[in-house]
């Protein structure tokens, strides 16, 4: 490799919004803060969240539905 060219990784502390935490490195020199993490995401728990689909659908038609009617 290239001497002097390549970034510094540093260890640093990756904290959820569930209040999961885990150690990592990188190439950030601050704690990284996410919204969803494998402990909380429904693929990896198994658990579905309910999304409400309906209202974006209904948003969707207001914003474009004009330009879908022939």
């Amino acid at each position: 490799m290239k001497a002097g060219i390549h970034p510094e990784y540093h260890e640093i502390i990756v904290t959820c919004s569930c209040g999961s935490e885990f150690e990592t490195r990188s190439v950030l020199s601050r704690p990284l803060h996410i919204e969803v993490c494998s402990a909380c995401h429904p693929f990896y728990t198994g658990k579905q969240k309910i999304v409400d689909t309906a209202g974006r659908v209904e948003k969707f038609n207001q914003k474009y539905g004009r330009y879908l009617q022939k």
